[in-house]
Order: C-alpha cells, then sequence, then structure tokens
C-alpha cells in the first residue's frame, strides 16, 4: 500500500513538474500579447461572452485595456476597443489584418470563398474590387440601374401613403428589408421579390435562412474537438438550403444566358448586373477569369441615403408605444439590430409627395 502511494505521489509531482515547464518554455517561445483573462481548457475565453458580443468584449476591455488578446474556444483574436488602438491594426499594420476569418458556413455558401466579401486578400480580391468600382458600380452601370431604384422608392412611397390615410403604423424595419431585397433582387437579376413571384420569393426565402446560419455560433468552427461534427446541425440544415438555392440560381443564370444571347443579336445592352457579370465571364481580354461559381457567389451578395430623405420629406413619424421615445436597445445577430422593432404611424406632409 505505501509503494502504491508512494507511486502516485511521484507520478504527481512529475505531472506537474510537466506542466510548469511546458508554461515556462511556452511563455519565452511566445511572442507578447495584450492582457488576456483567464482562459478555460477546450473553451477559451467563450464563457464571457453572451448573445450581444460586443457589450461583452467591451465589459472585459473596461477592465483589461482598449486592446485585448482572447481566445474563441481555440481561435486566437484580439479586440480593439478604442478609436486610437483601432487606426494602429487597421491602419498602421494594414497588411496583417486584411483578411476575414473563414467560417464553414461563409466558405461553403461562396462556393469556397470565391465571392468579394469573403475572398481572401490577393490578386483575385484586388480584381473584383476593380470590377465593382469601374463595371458593376460605376457611374454608367448606376445610371442603366436608376429606372430599378426609383420604381422600388415608388412602391415605398405608395404603400406609406396607404398606411397615412388609413392612420396605421408601420413596421419600418420589416418595410425597408422589403425594399433593399426587391432593390438588390431586380438590380441582380431583374425579378422582384414580391408575393406574387413564387420563385423570387422563394429564393428570398433561402437567403434569409442562410444569412440566419450565418450569425449564428458554430461549435466546429471554434472548438477543435467538435471539427468534424455537426452537433448543431447547422451544416446538415445549410447543405440542403444552399442545394436547392443552387438550383433555382442555375436556373436563372441559364435563362439570362439564352435571352442576353438574343439581346446581343439584336443589338441590345445589358439591363441588369447579371448580364454584365456573364459578358465579363465571356472576356477573353480580362485580367483573370470569372466562373460560374464565381458569378452565383457574388448573387448570394445601395439606397439608404435617397430612402431616407424621401421619409423625412414626405411624412411626419409618429413612434407607437413607449411614450413617442424610440427603443434603442440591441438585439443579438451579426449586423446589430434592434431588439424591438421600430413601428411608427406615417403623417403626410401637405403638398410634400412628388410625382415619380
Amino acid at each position: 500500500m505505501a509503494e502504491v502511494q508512494e507511486y502516485m505521489i511521484f507520478l504527481f509531482i512529475s505531472l506537474i513538474s510537466i506542466i510548469l515547464l511546458r508554461a515556462f518554455l511556452k511563455k519565452r517561445s511566445s511572442p507578447r500579447l495584450p492582457p488576456s483573462p483567464l482562459a478555460l481548457p477546450i473553451i477559451g475565453h467563450l464563457h464571457l461572452l453572451g448573445p450581444i458580443a460586443h457589450q461583452a468584449f467591451a465589459k472585459v476591455s473596461s477592465r483589461y485595456g482598449p486592446l485585448i488578446h482572447l481566445y474563441l474556444g481555440s481561435v486566437p483574436c484580439v479586440v480593439a476597443s478604442s478609436p486610437e488602438t483601432c487606426k494602429e491594426l487597421l491602419k498602421t499594420c494594414e497588411s496583417s489584418f486584411l483578411g476575414r476569418p473563414k467560417t464553414f458556413v461563409s466558405d461553403y455558401v461562396t462556393y469556397g470563398s470565391q465571392d468579394f466579401t469573403f475572398a481572401p486578400y490577393g490578386d483575385y480580391w484586388r480584381f473584383m474590387k476593380k470590377l465593382c468600382m469601374t463595371q458593376l458600380l460605376g457611374g454608367q452601370t448606376l445610371d442603366l440601374l436608376q429606372p430599378f431604384r426609383r420604381d422600388e422608392m415608388k412602391y415605398l412611397i405608395d404603400f406609406l401613403l396607404v398606411k397615412a390615410k388609413a392612420g396605421e403604423p408601420v413596421d419600418m424595419g420589416s418595410e425597408f428589408t422589403r425594399m433593399a431585397n426587391n432593390l438588390i433582387s431586380t438590380m441582380v437579376m431583374s425579378r422582384r421579390c414580391s408575393e406574387d413571384e413564387k420563385e423570387a420569393v422563394e429564393v428570398r426565402r433561402l437567403i434569409l435562412e442562410i444569412n440566419e446560419l450565418t450569425g449564428k455560433f458554430n461549435l466546429s468552427d471554434f472548438i477543435w474537438l467538435c471539427k468534424n461534427l455537426d452537433l448543431q446541425g447547422i451544416k446538415k440544415r445549410l447543405k440542403a438550403l444552399h442545394g436547392m438555392l443552387d438550383v433555382m440560381i442555375e436556373k436563372i443564370m441559364d435563362e439570362h444566358q439564352k435571352e442576353r444571347r438574343k439581346m446581343k443579336q439584336e443589338g441590345r445592352a445589358a439591363k441588369d448586373l447579371l448580364y454584365i457579370l456573364l459578358d465579363i465571364a465571356e472576356d477573353e481580354s480580362s485580367e483573370m477569369k470569372l466562373t460560374r461559381e464565381n458569378i452565383k457567389a457574388f448573387i448570394v451578395v445601395i439606397n439608404v441615403s435617397l430612402s431616407l430623405a424621401a421619409m423625412i420629406q414626405c411624412f411626419e413619424w409618429k413612434v407607437e408605444g413607449g411614450n413617442g421615445r424610440v427603443d434603442m436597445e440591441e438585439g443579438p445577430g451579426i449586423t446589430l439590430a434592434k431588439a424591438q422593432p421600430l413601428v411608427c404611424t406615417p403623417v403626410v406632409r401637405l403638398n410634400a409627395v412628388p410625382p415619380m
């Protein structure tokens, strides 16, 4: 019995010694890192985060300073929480922070990060940026797409006029989302996401569900033990949704391709962004070749100031509930949505609605 106890004590001391030695060697070999709270095994600092991540980061930063080092599971990251620190990271040290973190959802949805948003910094990213600035969102293209923007603005104004005459409140977040979806859909594919177009509505539904998955915390992205597991069912659900969306986008591209060839024979110009992308894909002089996957990734990708100006010019606004005060509580999500929707009743200004 005594021999067993001695052996256990020896084993315990040896284990502690190995742990301390590894910690010492790691400390000497590791680069200097910003301050960091105590991390837990496997999950790192995930226990410090809540539904609204930036609020949790702010709380930690208030104690440890404007630049902190955290482990989100097994993924190391730094958090900057002051204008000066952000400037240092994003301007002075720009080359070290040019890429976006790759997640399973973002990589899968964009056909292997082949879109502009998630593509790694390099020749392809620079080509896509140039493409956006000169051809897809250049002055000539925006002029070509101006009727789409005007029509969507008219739809929204007409809708608000009906609500104003009836004295009914409007969920402004929902209506702006509807307008943005319709605008993007018409500019890219010449199709509105309206209730009477079954295919367009289905595309919108699929994209909304995929966007929801994009904002979810996925264990396999942060916990190395779960890398090849799908404990939350996110991968399975995403593959099903993306498969349906891919079939529909392929159909839309095939229809555009047939119409585009007919238009070229008749000498007519392109009329939306998908036509322009198909033209670029067939351009032999292009510095980089756009594949079908590149184009599909771009689709699964302007008008806010104009819309806001029209809302202010054409209507007075009465906030529903809350004693006329807007509830600015933040909700969870990747885009910092409001916790409660902004519901207002529009009141028409005298002779304020111009003909459109």
